[in-house]
């Protein structure tokens, strides 16, 4: 029985060695999606067969994108999902997002819409849920800081307008864009953001900043307010 058990563990061990050493020597390329779930898998449960629910977690969710989309909660709903493997899976999304946000420093250029892309998209990649950032930039449209408002859309708890012109005061922004996502994955305006980005425009006015856009990002697409028309006078 002893022996079993441990040919049991020294087969696991071997085969998380193979898989290990596999992605050091070419990386993810060719590896199908529940293998790299089981690599990560190694990380969270250190002992035993992970396989099956490394497939378990991609048939669920279908496809790694689902896995680290899906919330703490969902997570645990799978059997076999502990705090830690949950923790671990939402963890991979939140990291990544640091790594683009602090691999795509725009910091002193003058911002082009790609420049905004880059600044961007990075802040909120696997965000699931609604925020809000401002950035603040000189006269030239040089990059001053992008501050975080707060979660939820503009109109409601997320931002106030005095939160908005605060920000860009502190800053010492002469123009600002604002930025916020939506979870829906529909990259569209809704009435409520024009409503709020023209009172926010006036606002803005009044205190000599100018608002020069307004982005909203969704599903790694990023559309412009000034792009579309909205902003002009």
């Amino acid at each position: 029985m002893g022996q079993d058990k441990k040919a049991g563990t020294s087969i696991h061990a071997g085969h998380r060695k193979r898989v290990r050493e596999e992605f050091l020597a070419r990386g993810l390329n060719g590896m199908a999606d529940h293998r790299v779930m089981e690599l990560l898998l190694f990380y969270a449960i250190p002992q035993g067969d992970v396989n099956p629910l490394a497939h378990a977690l991609v048939e669920r969710f279908g496809g790694l994108a689902g896995v680290f989309n899906a919330t703490y909660e969902q997570l645990l709903e799978v059997k076999g999902v502990g705090a830690n493997t949950a923790a671990l899976l939402r963890l991979v999304p939140a990291v990544a997002a640091r790594y683009m946000e602090q691999t795509s420093d725009v910091s002193g250029q003058v911002l082009t819409n790609w420049d905004f892309e880059q600044l961007l998209l990075p802040l909120f990649f696997g965000a699931r849920n609604e925020m809000a950032y401002l950035v603040c930039m000189d006269a030239k449209r040089k990059l001053i800081a992008c501050r975080m408002l707060g979660e939820g859309i503009l109109d409601q708890v997320g931002v106030a307008k005095r939160k908005v012109v605060e920000a860009a005061l502190a800053c010492n922004a002469s123009r600002v864009a604002l930025a916020h996502n939506h979870v829906s994955g529909v990259a569209m305006f809704s009435s409520a953001d024009v409503r709020t980005t023209l009172e926010l425009r006036d606002l803005l006015r009044q205190v000599h900043v100018e608002l020069v856009d307004h982005f909203v990002v969704a599903a790694n697409e990023m559309i412009s307010m000034a792009a579309t028309g909205y902003l002009e006078d």
